[in-house]
């Protein structure tokens, strides 16, 4: 019998909520920033800008992009719903329906628009290009809920199911750099939109990065030493900086003796205490690097600390200090 899965609502619409807020975000930066200053950003976004600037030279007036972006999404969406997740297609429908109608509202309403040309230097395209990018840069925000804004990202998910071993993170940058090639014959071979493309992308890009990075940072330290020294260190870690750690067995490539290895993470702040304790340990090497992200608790916290935890602790404490003593 299948078993059923429990939905928390408060959780899906505090997701759909953010959603709605993202896709807003987005179809605001576009309609300011973008549009009036003659470039295409990456990405389905980028295609429908270029098909609203030909609709006003083929057909002498402009179809606004919200109707694009739908036109083109929804034959996406519809074959992604037989291959993709649920879920993750529905937040992508979504966020497609508020970024269209968006565009369509900011237009109706006579929203204001960064006019590139009334600025009158080439400065303020840039401005336009960097501040497009931080907006569209937004929407990594549905990545950490579940969802994509669409377009290439629902392409390259949707090759990436049937053929795994693709790089998908390859397929949509190739992708991207197709809509911009295409955008220097839209603009009336203008290497400038060409540029523009690349500084929007560039600074979308590191937004993108910036709001995935979690918001909790750590280093992650190994340390190579003899089993002489492991209690040493294993203690100062535990007792002195208030983490755990993994113990694991090594070997010397060269001396082929026996060695440990210690593995573990700490917050920024404490890695010169670390190094200061390490430095005097001999036959031992520590290195170390940032962590993107950490999920859980890696450090005792008091507030998350049971009664027996902190017994416990104070029990080993208590026990590698008799172990010292006995060793001096």
């Amino acid at each position: 019998m299948e078993k059923k899965v429990k939905i928390n609502w408060k959780n899906e619409l505090l997701t759909v909520g953010i959603i709605i807020i993202v896709s807003m975000i987005v179809a605001t930066g576009l309609w300011v920033f973008v549009y009036k200053a003659d470039f295409a950003p990456s990405g389905i976004d980028g295609v429908a800008t270029m098909l609203q600037y030909g609709s006003q030279k083929l057909f002498g007036r402009q179809i606004n992009a919200g109707v694009f972006t739908f036109v083109l999404n929804a034959p996406l969406l519809i074959a992604a719903w037989f291959v993709l997740n649920k879920k993750y297609v529905i937040y992508t429908i979504i966020y497609t329906i508020v970024i269209s109608v968006s565009l369509m509202v900011l237009e109706l309403v006579g929203c204001p628009q960064y006019d590139c040309i009334a600025e009158g230097t080439y400065n303020s395209h840039i401005i336009a290009a960097i501040f497009g990018g931080v907006m569209q840069g937004f929407s990594a925000i549905l990545l950490k809920v579940g969802g994509s804004s669409g377009g290439v990202d629902v392409i390259g998910c949707m090759i990436h199911k049937k053929i795994p071993h693709k790089d998908v993170e390859k397929i949509i940058a190739y992708a991207s750099y197709a809509v911009v090639g295409v955008a220097f014959f839209v603009y009336g071979f203008n290497i400038n939109s060409v540029c523009l493309s690349v500084i929007e992308i560039f600074v979308c890009e590191k937004v993108t990065s910036v709001i995935l990075k979690s918001n909790r940072s750590a280093v992650k330290v190994e340390i190579i030493t003899d089993e002489l020294h492991l209690a040493d260190i294993k203690n100062y870690i535990i007792f002195e900086l208030r983490h755990s750690a993994t113990i694991l067995k090594a070997q010397g490539g060269f001396s082929e003796k026996g060695k440990e290895m210690i593995v573990c993470l700490i917050n920024y702040r404490q890695l010169p205490q670390l190094l200061g304790k390490i430095k005097h340990v001999p036959n031992t090497f520590m290195y170390y690097a940032d962590v993107s992200g950490v999920r859980g608790n890696f450090a005792f916290n008091d507030a998350d600390e049971t009664e027996e935890d902190k017994a416990l602790l104070e029990q080993r404490k208590k026990s590698s200090e008799q172990q010292s003593v006995k060793e001096n």
